[in-house]
């Protein structure tokens, strides 16, 4: 994945008090750690941070953030948010230096929907797992993991196999092919069939109630005769 560009300014002191004067001055208080060097304190503009937040796998983005005259090429790795107003407080950025492996969890995106037989029979897609965790180099981070639906039946699963990861991107879980999704039979079907089953049990009830008062009549009538 190609690197994208994010400003910040550098700020003089740490500490709460200091990371407040900064929310006041309508910035975001953040630092730059790893790769072996000492970490350094930044903030960085808020409608931009939002911006990004809102879009898919932002945690999973390279970045180069520019500091002054410094770029440094970073992954996000935490953001704090206001408990109450959710607003953003403090951001993590770590440092990728050359050769670096890093964790990182990729969103899993489905497409062709409409090609699939079972969904269009009224079944559900049911998603397991929204991301998976990978772990690669920071050059060939994934942007998404993309799964078609294509000639999927109801019980059908489609699982980490199906995706197609280069050899480089390797799953974290690594000792079983685990599942992502599956087309799931809808609940109206799953009432209907447990309608259907409880409506055949209850008639070979009243059948077997039947048979058991047949053969006790039968009973009595043969002690009358004698």
């Amino acid at each position: 994945m190609s690197g994208n560009t994010m400003t910040a300014e550098p700020r003089d002191r740490a500490g709460k008090g200091a990371a407040r004067a900064t929310r006041r001055g309508g910035r975001i208080p953040a630092v730059v750690y790893g790769d072996h060097k000492d970490p350094i304190l930044v903030s960085v503009e808020p409608v931009e941070l939002m911006h990004r937040l809102r879009g898919a796998g932002f945690f999973s983005q390279l970045l180069d953030l520019k500091v002054g005259g410094d770029s440094h090429r970073v992954l996000p790795r935490d953001v704090q948010f206001h408990p109450v107003s959710d607003q953003p407080l403090h951001v993590d950025f770590m440092r990728v230096g050359k050769g670096t492996r890093v964790t990182v969890e990729i969103p899993v995106v489905f497409e062709d929907e409409a090609k699939s037989p079972g969904l269009k029979r009224g079944g559900v897609l049911n998603i397991v797992r929204h991301e998976v965790e990978v772990r690669c180099d920071p050059e060939n981070i994934p942007e998404t993991i993309v799964l078609s639906l294509d000639g999927l039946e109801i019980g059908d699963a489609l699982r980490i196999s199906d995706a197609g990861l280069p050899d480089e991107v390797q799953p974290t879980i690594g000792d079983r092919d685990f599942i992502l999704a599956t087309v799931a039979a809808p609940t109206a079907v799953k009432e209907e069939a447990a309608a259907a089953q409880a409506e055949a049990e209850a008639e070979h009830a009243e059948g077997d109630e039947g048979e058991e008062g047949a053969e006790a009549a039968g009973e009595d009538g043969e002690g009358g005769e004698e």
